[in-house]
């Protein structure tokens, strides 16, 4: 017997079904809707029941019994596509369509914070998966929701709290979009017998030798190769990224065009389990605790004090609440232990060399060009493995390098490597 519930304000739905193997034999369940979804769904596979439309709040309990369940044997022209209920995953969704072949939408429920000032902006929000189910189901497409809540807060949400409280700058989207959700979907896509999973991300995967290599999309202002690098070689062979080749203005165009909802919605912003909200009050609420300290400057002397190191973030200038003095001052490093917040010049923010540990590197080259940041172009660098990961020497100096942010490494436009930055220097 599989259950699924809902709430939604003041209606709530509920549905169990009673299933031999894959098909539905039996239903019974109260709700908004319920009752025609079930004479609707009786006597289907759990994946035809997955393309039947209907009242949101009865679908939300379908797809709450279905998401763990839903399994079908191996169908070439099959693809798995993930949906977020924005532009980019519905021209993915259009794409797989117009080639001739069986799509199957997914999308991933996943935890947010509860008192964030605007969850619905998230891409993972509940308003979210219903517009991506409806875009789905308005295809004839069979849509699955995965309830990841309490995985994905343990996968990217806890080490997002300790990385700050330990005084580094983690990137939650990197851990999400590298790791944990390319994870999830691909167990997905092989469950349901898809042959690829596709995405709306902007990047390319490119041959080179006998080794398959992430690379940058052909839009360099939408290109997401960074938030992808750390995923490795063996897992591209079963990923299509559609609008690899394509620009981000011409998908909008096609999909006003086409009347698509999605083309006139924002994008999602980063780390969508904060919900418009400050990070600094989120880590306060989950446990993050002040610890006032000293600002120092280059050499010791006290500046004045702060509330916690794990505010700051190296080239940070605003909120240091400092007065007076006839120059800029920036965050060079913070030390937690310490508890103190280290400021000076901006000429002694640069860095040329880094230190990536844990770090891997696909290919032997020695050169090529470093990105240490999501929104930072990338410079020129020589590379040579060291350990459990590597350094780079950068030809330009690189303001403002983090430590816990991510260095993605670059041969014509491919990944070669990518790795954690642990500390970086001037020389």
């Amino acid at each position: 017997m599989l259950h699924g519930d809902a709430a939604m304000v003041d209606d709530y739905a509920w549905l169990e079904l009673g299933v031999e193997g894959q098909r539905i034999l039996d239903t019974r369940g109260e709700g908004p809707g319920v009752r025609e979804l079930m004479r609707a769904i009786r006597g289907l596979c759990l994946l035809e029941a997955a393309r039947v439309p209907g009242e949101p709040l009865a679908l939300d309990a379908l797809h709450a019994a279905l998401g763990e369940r839903v399994a079908a044997q191996p169908a070439p022209a099959r693809v798995a596509v993930a949906m977020s209920g924005g532009l980019d995953s519905a021209m993915a969704l259009r794409t797989a369509l117009d080639e001739g072949l069986d799509p199957v939408g997914v999308t991933l429920r996943l935890w947010l914070d509860p008192h964030a000032a605007n969850t619905e902006k998230a891409c993972c929000s509940p308003a979210s998966v219903r517009a991506a189910r409806e875009l789905c189901h308005e295809h004839g497409v069979a849509h699955v929701t995965l309830d990841l809540r309490e995985r994905f807060h343990a996968a990217v949400v806890e080490p997002f709290v300790r990385g700050y409280a330990a005084g580094v700058t983690p990137n939650p989207c990197v851990r999400c979009n590298g790791e944990f959700r390319f994870h999830q979907l691909d167990r997905f896509a092989r469950r349901i017998g898809a042959s690829r999973l596709a995405t709306g991300h902007y990047a390319r995967i490119v041959e080179r030798g006998h080794l398959r290599l992430l690379a940058r999309a052909r839009d360099v202002d939408k290109d997401q190769s960074y938030m992808l690098a750390s995923l490795a070689p063996p897992a591209l062979g079963r990923l299509w990224f559609p609008l690899g080749d394509t620009l981000k203005r011409d998908n909008r165009e096609r999909a006003l065009q086409l009347g698509l909802d999605a083309a006139r919605r924002a994008e999602s912003q980063e780390a969508c389990f904060l919900g418009g909200s400050d990070y600094r009050d989120f880590l306060e609420r989950n446990g993050v605790r002040d610890a006032p300290g000293s600002i120092l400057d280059e050499s010791g002397r006290e500046l004045g004090t702060h509330r916690g190191a794990w505010r700051f973030t190296p080239g940070q200038r605003k909120g240091l609440g400092l007065s007076g003095g006839d120059r800029a001052r920036y965050v060079l490093r913070t030390d937690v232990r310490a508890r103190t917040v280290h400021v000076g010049r901006r000429e002694a923010l640069t860095s040329r060399r880094v230190q990536c540990v844990p770090g891997v590197l696909h290919t032997r080259d020695a050169r090529g060009e470093a990105k240490l940041r999501f929104r930072s172009p990338a410079v020129p660098a020589s590379v040579r493995r060291e350990g459990t990961g590597f350094v780079l020497e950068l030809d330009d100096p690189v303001e403002a390098v983090a430590p816990g942010q991510l260095a993605a490494l670059y041969v014509d436009d491919a990944v070669v490597g990518s790795g954690t930055i642990v500390a970086a220097a001037q020389a």
